[in-house]
């Protein structure tokens, strides 16, 4: 269009007669002008790049930070671009606090060089090891080299393999103790049935001003649901479409140990306790020492109850659903999430056996929209670590990345 307008255009310069009043040549009046604006264009380029990276800067370091994380956790060797960044030398210390519930027992992990640090409580799962789980221990170390102040309470009913109100308390004063600490609200990192026990405390005016988030790992919904799933291997999810997985045989264990005067009569439960304990434990030793001490009996009957896929303990354990169906209601988060006013982050293991990722699409379904940052089923994860059985391809290890790096950067602000 241009080009055909100045090929019509009349030469009117051409026409006009030469003067000594003739103005100077356009271009040449410009130039310093267009150098000024190619300066101020230069200028307002690089501060919009300086600003962009300043803000986007907070969100680089947590997903290095979390590669970083990742890598420690599996013993794997860490980038130096990503290491850089969880490197900080740590302290820990043993801590005894006072609730209004009695007195708990922790551990802090905290960066030597960084004051104050952000605040995160990360909770054990069932586990007879609690807090000293070599595993949690690594895990809260790779956060405070992160710089962040971590507390791992010792839950004294979560580590005997149960599941009660007691612990939603201790929980709960947990985090309202450590964000005294901090003075500012933590982030709150649940494992395996803690998770669950961690979004009832949520839920509960007395401690939610407390949460700064919540991360579940592997959380269960509705315990009766988990319950049946050990009877039949099925997950409903919340579309009605069924997963098909073999129940690991832990999940009926914990169940049969918390309830286990369903099971057997009233003298034969320390003794049989003893040996499911020992079980549960992985202490092959301390379960032979415990089963020898058992009359034949006894001995026979632990060990059906050891079997997992027995039709007498499949059985039992569908009684146990209907005559703790209360209780089991009482104890899960299950219609009681409405209200919640805690942001969440769910991420559970796509083959999870022991607590099937149909719990977090459902717990999903029940958040408000507005409270529940992400959502992810990886099959990086297995139960509650980050060693699932699939090889999973780059897109899924970004996919988990990307997640983690969000948690990463929500704790890390003041």
């Amino acid at each position: 269009m241009q080009l055909r307008l100045l090929m019509t255009m009349k030469p009117i310069v051409m026409q006009t007669r030469q003067s000594s009043l003739q103005p100077k040549v356009p271009g040449k009046l410009a130039l310093p002008f267009l150098l000024l604006l190619a300066l101020v264009l230069a200028l307002a380029l690089t501060m919009a790049l300086t600003m962009a990276g300043w803000l986007l800067w907070p969100t680089v370091r947590a997903h290095l930070q979390t590669v970083a994380v990742l890598d420690l956790m599996q013993n794997r060797p860490v980038p130096q671009i990503a290491g850089d960044f969880a490197a900080q030398p740590i302290g820990s210390e043993e801590v005894q606090y006072s609730t209004p519930h009695g007195t708990l027992h922790g551990r802090v992990y905290f960066p030597l060089q960084a004051a104050p640090a952000p605040g995160v409580v990360l909770l054990h799962g069932m586990h007879s090891t609690g807090m000293n789980d070599a595993r949690l221990m690594s895990f809260a170390g790779s956060l405070a080299a992160c710089g962040l102040s971590v507390l791992t309470p010792d839950l004294p009913a979560v580590k005997d393999y149960q599941v009660n109100e007691a612990s939603i308390r201790n929980i709960g004063d947990s985090v309202v103790w450590f964000a005294q600490q901090v003075h500012a609200p933590v982030g709150v990192i649940g494992l395996s049935f803690s998770g669950g026990l961690a979004l009832l405390a949520a839920t509960r005016p007395t401690y939610a001003a407390s949460f700064k988030f919540l991360l579940t790992v592997g959380a269960y919904d509705d315990l009766a649901r988990v319950s049946r799933f050990y009877l039949t291997g099925q997950a409903v999810r919340p579309d009605g479409s069924v997963e098909r997985l073999t129940p690991h045989e832990y999940g009926a264990l914990v169940v049969e140990y918390e309830h286990l005067e369903e099971f057997v009569a009233p003298a034969d439960v320390a003794p049989v306790r003893a040996v499911l304990r020992a079980h549960l434990d992985e202490d092959p030793q301390a379960e032979a020492a415990a089963m020898a001490g058992l009359t034949p009996a006894q001995q026979t009957k632990a060990r059906q109850m050891m079997d997992s896929r027995s039709p007498v303990t499949l059985q039992e354990l569908a009684q146990v659903e209907k005559t703790r169906a209360a209780e089991m209601a009482a104890l899960s988060p299950q219609g009681k999430l409405a209200q919640l006013t805690v942001t969440v982050y769910l991420l559970h293991g796509a083959e999870d056996n022991i607590v099937p990722a149909a719990e977090s699409l459902w717990l999903a379904r029940q958040i408000p929209r507005k409270m529940l940052r992400a959502l992810l089923i990886s099959p990086m994860v297995s139960h509650v670590g980050t060693d699932g059985e699939r090889s999973p391809g780059i897109m899924e290890e970004w996919r988990l990345v990307h997640f983690l790096a969000q948690v990463m950067e929500a704790a890390g602000r003041h």
